[in-house]
């Protein structure tokens, strides 16, 4: 029986990045990666087409908030240098496939569909930093009840480059309301995994209808007490594959990310 993120079999930060890498590659886990492997940096993953790669890179320079670049690895190549030994193909726990903008399939691992031609790229995200959100005394609901975080497609648009366009997604987190600054200053600490956040409270001035309602990930209640803060999310590059319809854009499952080897800065 495989592990799963909601299972307490798996207990949060009982694994070091390898030995989740090593799961996600036996097939062994399938959950989300937040609160796996705290102190660790997680990416977000994008393959693209080598034809399309500079204009994927020049998106990310453009739009350093939603997708601060890692690491670009060479085309066709597998193990990037924040993680020795590891495979890009099948050390994730989930991934998805966008093809003409339209997605086509889920697949447990890339082995079938790599191609020579493929350039990675990792992209920092939010789930790095949370172990010093938690650190500070700031409680996180998702990880709290073992949940993916909640993500949202907004009314932002993304600064375009070359064909490549589309809206900015976000990550969101409910913070009590004494704690928002702190938070900021926490997470503003970490600009290569999104760092400060964008927007607090008011969902409906980033486009956000209902928060019960995410595009992706899933929904926590929002206490009384708190504020949702919203994030810049390393998503972001799934929503503009389907705007821009892209012929093939290979990413990670949303939530379920590439946890190098790579320590966070204290």
């Amino acid at each position: 029986m495989g592990y799963d993120l909601h299972e307490p079999a798996v207990s949060q930060g009982a694994l070091s990045p390898g030995q989740l890498r090593a799961l996600c590659r036996s097939g062994s886990y399938r959950g989300a990666t937040a609160g796996i492997a705290p102190g660790f940096v997680q990416t977000n993953l994008v393959i693209v087409p080598r034809d399309w790669a500079f204009e994927f890179l020049l998106f990310c320079q453009r739009n350093p908030k939603p997708c601060p670049v890692i690491e670009v690895l060479e085309p066709g190549q597998i193990t990037p240098r924040t993680a020795p030994g590891s495979d890009l193909r099948c050390d994730l726990p989930g991934y998805r496939v966008y093809r003409q903008g339209v997605l086509t399939d889920e697949p447990d691992n890339l082995v079938n569909l790599w191609q020579d031609d493929l350039v990675s790229f990792l992209i920092g995200c939010s789930f790095s930093f949370e172990a010093g959100l938690i650190a500070g005394g700031i409680s996180l609901r998702h990880v709290n009840e073992r949940k993916n975080v909640a993500m949202y497609r907004t009314n932002i648009a993304c600064v375009p480059a070359g064909r490549l366009y589309g809206p900015l997604v976000v990550s969101m987190r409910p913070i009590k309301s004494t704690d928002v600054a702190r938070a900021v200053e926490i997470s503003a600490r970490y600009p290569e995994v999104h760092g400060a956040p964008i927007h607090v409270g008011h969902p409906r001035a980033l486009g956000i209808s209902d928060l019960k309602l995410p595009d992706y990930g899933d929904a926590v209640d929002i206490r009384d007490d708190e504020l949702p803060v919203f994030w810049a999310c390393g998503v972001t590059p799934q929503s503009v594959a389907v705007a821009s319809q892209m012929p093939l854009c290979i990413t990670h499952a949303p939530g379920k990310m590439f946890v190098t080897d790579e320590a966070m800065p204290r």
